[in-house]
């Protein structure tokens, strides 16, 4: 039969046959990718390379500070919970040498107001209003609060040792800040503590699926980056720089600013560009007493909107705006990864083209079922390749259920192989949200700093801390 005789149903079975041989392939090669970082994590585990350490929160949290710390949280509309995290902070990081600025704008009254009624009459607070109206960039607002940290430091006549960064949802770990003083004091430009979503009832589906996404970053991926030498992404929390590798990122811009004002995920950048200008950086993972990693944890977005759009800065920063921004590094490890974090929109557009296909072949069984074509068989080569990633798929499934039942509990790992579908609807809405975004930026549009809403604190009803005795400078 000639091709210009083809049914509809006959042109659609070579359709999907092409597509998903093209799909097929391209999963594979990134199922090979994750396999690598698989067996690299299981070699460093087997030679004891990468050892969770083990601390005692109460020493950690008593620690004396190497030098005075700057802990920079900028807010934009956080009034529900910048009171919160305020309070937590101050109670579980009593040091003296802690100076906690919090970044609001002008015409954000009631995160001001908020901030302001927090800690009365505790001076290590300093609430840093900027001259401009927000929205701004995240890095913006991070810029005015290093210009009121200099402005300390003239005042003082000392420099601080270290600045840690922080959102204005976190529940920090009491003793993240002495841990983080001590990978500094220890010659690290750069450190970074794991994050830990937080498990949220009554959204397990939506917000969180972030739990086994940071099981399996924070757990595996950044202890592989940093084992074999490769930069570290900053995950803009629970992160500290030393001040001579903020005064290092100053020199390097024209307006003598650590960060860029353009930049969607400026936190991305911090780390690699310590790393290219020979800077140290440590991924500090250990656990305490009670067998939890000593990391930041919050509540994150369980909205399908907000997630979308949380996803999308993340996406258009790292993956598009990278291109721009970092470029590529010389060096085949860091090459490697970098081409791992900007993997976003072509693997959305995989699991796009995955789930179509999937529509398209039930549609096509429905036919042959019911007479309307005859049963198309899969050729040697497509059907090897569909086995490989089904085994592939088990292989993912498992890891995942294992990270997030070591953070979680079995449960929650169960719930995190349930979730795949989820999370890969976020992946390919976020993917499309975001190249189009990216589009919209080439074309001259503004950047806001698109940050999603929050209304809940863990330190409302999770982990309260009862104020330590304060460690005198």
């Amino acid at each position: 039969m000639s091709i210009f005789e083809w049914n509809v149903w006959q042109w659609l079975a070579v359709f999907q046959h092409e597509v998903l041989l093209f799909a097929a392939v391209f999963f594979l090669i990134g199922a090979i990718d994750d396999l690598a970082v698989d067996l690299s994590w299981l070699w460093l585990r087997w030679t004891g390379r990468v050892e969770t350490g083990r601390i005692r929160r109460s020493e950690l949290q008593q620690r004396m500070l190497h030098g005075p710390a700057a802990i920079f949280i900028p807010a934009w509309q956080e009034a529900p919970v910048i009171a919160q995290t305020i309070r937590h902070i101050l109670a579980a990081w009593p040091q003296e040498q802690l100076r906690l600025y919090i970044g609001t704008y002008r015409n954000d009254p009631h995160t001001l107001a908020a901030a302001m009624q927090a800690a009365p009459g505790d001076a290590r607070l300093r609430i840093v209003i900027h001259d401009r109206n927000g929205p701004s960039t995240k890095a913006d607002c991070l810029n005015r609060l290093y210009k009121a940290m200099r402005d300390d430091e003239r005042r003082m006549g000392q420099l601080f040792s270290t600045i840690v960064l922080h959102d204005a949802e976190d529940l920090v770990d009491p003793a993240g800040l002495g841990l983080l003083d001590q990978a500094i004091a220890g010659g690290a430009d750069f450190a970074q503590l794991p994050v830990e979503p937080l498990p949220q009832s009554g959204v397990k589906w939506l917000g969180s699926h972030y739990c086994e996404e940071f099981a399996e970053a924070h757990g595996k991926a950044m202890v592989v980056r940093g084992a074999v030498g490769a930069a570290l992404p900053a995950a803009g929390v629970g992160c500290a720089i030393s001040r001579s590798a903020l005064q290092g990122l100053c020199r390097m811009r024209s307006d003598l600013k650590p960060f860029d004002p353009a930049s969607l995920t400026e936190d991305y950048e911090l780390g690699l560009t310590i790393a290219e200008n020979g800077g140290s950086c440590r991924f500090v993972r250990v656990r305490g007493e009670d067998d939890l990693l000593v990391a930041t944890r919050a509540y994150f977005p369980s909205r399908i909107d907000h997630i979308v759009r949380q996803k999308t800065r993340w996406v258009h920063g790292i993956a598009l705006q990278g291109w721009d921004r970092t470029g590529w590094a010389r060096g085949g490890i860091e090459t490697w990864m970098r081409a791992r974090d900007r993997r976003g929109p072509f693997t959305a557009m995989l699991l796009l083209l995955g789930y179509t296909l999937l529509a398209l072949t039930l549609l096509l069984l429905a036919a042959a079922n019911l007479g309307w074509t005859d049963p198309q068989p899969l050729s040697p080569l497509l059907a090897a390749l569909l086995f490989t990633n089904l085994g592939f798929f088990v292989w993912r499934a498992i890891w995942r259920f294992v990270f997030t039942a070591r953070n979680y509990g079995v449960k929650e790992g169960v719930l995190a192989v349930l979730r795949i579908p989820v999370t890969n609807l976020v992946a390919i809405m976020a993917g499309h949200r975001a190249v189009v975004a990216y589009m919209r930026a080439l074309a001259g549009g503004a950047l806001e700093w698109d940050k999603t809403p929050h209304d809940r604190h863990p330190a409302e009803e999770a982990l309260q801390i009862t104020p330590a005795r304060p460690a005198q400078a």
